[in-house]
């Protein structure tokens, strides 16, 4: 019997360019709970093209200012860990995220703007946590969580028609289980090999393995696991999913044990999530294109 790692799709895994040091050093920081803003200018400020383009962005017209900040300390603060983080990411795994995903029917840019939106959802959930829980990490958790797509896109073309309607009738429980059907694996699967071959932050791989099964976290993980789990279906909820699975995926109620959110609330976050993710889009896109 072959080893899980000759499979095409692992082999594929392989060759995907890993991340910048830098970027891999932003998660590193980014997944510590006593990091500063600090530490995050410290890594920005000694990369002179990281540095042009956080100024860059915050004085794009996104963000409107009445004059233009030319420190980086100011920058980052004015901006906040997570657009730097952002920015960081669509730079280092712009190929991941930019591609269309025939598999999914979306087009390109689909999956970078489900992500995002993802991203500052799962962070406005971790406002209503029980107990404390690191808002930014909850932010760069949400834009990773979807990376296997990329990797098992191509292996699912043709059956996105065929994946809702083998749930519609009950032969699937959700689509990630069309998915194994079709293809032999699931995009949270080979989303979380992916990470490992990033040598991602070990909280990141696990949201990325069980943000449609969070009950199956860790118990250490989970209240990180549920935020993304929530950010995810209200961005496919608020419009911002990647094609043919929307929707398709169970809302696992436990996360109550881990946050206290009413419909309201939801509706507020909702509300929240989409006032940030629009100046968010258009800085970060234009970024990508000078």
């Amino acid at each position: 019997m072959k080893e899980k790692t000759d499979h095409p799709l692992h082999q594929e895994i392989a060759k995907i360019a890993v991340l910048s040091p830098n970027a891999s050093r932003l998660l590193e920081i980014n997944s510590k709970p006593d990091h500063s803003l600090n530490d995050i200018i410290q890594l920005v400020k000694f990369d002179a093209a990281l540095t042009a383009k956080t100024l860059r962005i915050v004085n794009s017209a996104a963000f409107n200012l009445l004059q233009p900040i030319n420190s980086i300390d100011r920058a980052i603060s004015f901006l906040g860990e997570r657009m730097i983080v952002g920015m960081v990411i669509a730079e280092s795994a712009g190929e991941v995220f930019q591609k269309g995903l025939p598999g999914y029917e979306s087009y390109p840019g689909d999956l970078w703007r489900h992500d995002l939106f993802t991203a500052f959802a799962s962070r406005e959930v971790a406002k209503y946590a029980k107990e404390e829980l690191e808002k930014e990490l909850a932010f760069t958790a949400g834009l990773l969580h979807d990376i296997g797509k990329f990797v098992i896109s191509s292996h699912l073309e043709g059956t996105a028609e065929k994946a809702v309607k083998v749930i519609d009738s009950g032969e699937a429980s959700d689509y990630l289980n069309a998915e194994v059907q079709f293809s032999g694996h699931h995009h949270a699967e080979l989303g979380f090999e992916l990470a490992k071959h990033w040598k991602l932050p070990e909280a990141i791989q696990e949201v990325i393995r069980y943000h449609h099964e969070p009950s199956k976290a860790l118990e250490c993980y989970k209240p990180l696991v549920y935020a993304v789990h929530l950010g995810d279906i209200l961005a496919m909820m608020s419009g911002h999913a990647t094609g043919s699975d929307a929707l398709q995926y169970h809302l696992d109620g436990a996360y109550e044990d881990y946050y206290v959110i009413s419909p309201v609330e939801l509706t507020k976050i909702i509300a929240d999530t989409e006032t940030q993710f629009r100046p968010a889009l258009t800085s970060l896109d234009n970024s990508q294109e000078n």
